[in-house]
């Protein structure tokens, strides 16, 4: 962006962070994302071309750092972008407080979803062995309907596609509840009394889902007004 013309630190941070994206790419980034393909995972709608120009940027200013290793490329946060993290965090304070989202379909996005669940579980509570939870979108078809989380060893993986393994347990809902469980505007019990959210598998893991399912962050950060 062009700059402000100003020597006022207000202004110089803000041409390195006003950028379209850029915040959202330091969320990922501050949240575990090293490569660019997680990175376009967590922000499914920004193009290849632009996150590429974004990266380079923020390399430049000294925010990221860019390491090829011998599983490709990584980005991680310099001494600088690590001073933004609180920064980062407490606009989100902020946005749950005074602008939360109202859920509405433009809000609405499955791929986001899937991938901040599987970064927030309890995968300590599944142990060593495989467990593979199946969710299905009532709302979405085709591409977006269908998701698998595989959890192993404390690691879960998100998968769009069958990855071939005996479901565990099958989670039926809609995006809007799933996202406002996950975010702390509905509560998890009051939509599976009202079947808004539907289990089938064993018992112990339907009873413990609040237990292993996580929350957003900011889900416990009621609105101001």
């Amino acid at each position: 962006m062009s700059g402000y013309g100003q020597f006022c630190p207000i202004a110089k941070t803000s041409e390195i962070l006003g950028e379209r994206w850029t915040h959202l790419i330091l969320r990922e980034l501050g949240a575990g994302s090293e490569t660019f393909n997680d990175l376009r995972r967590g922000l499914p709608l920004i193009s290849p071309s632009l996150l590429s120009s974004r990266l380079k940027s923020l390399e430049a200013a000294g925010v990221v750092a860019r390491t090829e290793t011998d599983k490709g490329i990584r980005y991680t946060l310099t001494e600088a972008g690590q001073e933004l993290k609180p920064i980062i965090l407490q606009m989100g304070i902020w946005g749950q407080r005074w602008a939360r989202s109202k859920l509405t379909p433009d809000d609405l996005d499955p791929s986001m979803l899937m991938w901040d669940i599987h970064r927030t579980m309890n995968a300590e509570y599944f142990g060593t062995q495989r467990t593979t939870l199946y969710v299905e979108f009532s709302d979405y078809t085709a591409k977006f309907r269908r998701w698998w989380l595989v959890i192993r060893d404390g690691e879960v993986d998100v998968c769009m596609k069958d990855p071939g393994h005996d479901i565990d347990l099958e989670i039926l809902t809609d995006v809007r509840t799933l996202t406002g469980v996950w975010m702390g505007d509905i509560g998890l019990g009051q939509a599976l009394r009202d079947r808004r959210i539907r289990l089938s598998g064993p018992t112990r893991l339907k009873r413990d889902i609040s237990t292993w399912l996580g929350r957003n962050y900011f889900a416990d950060i009621g609105p101001a007004r």
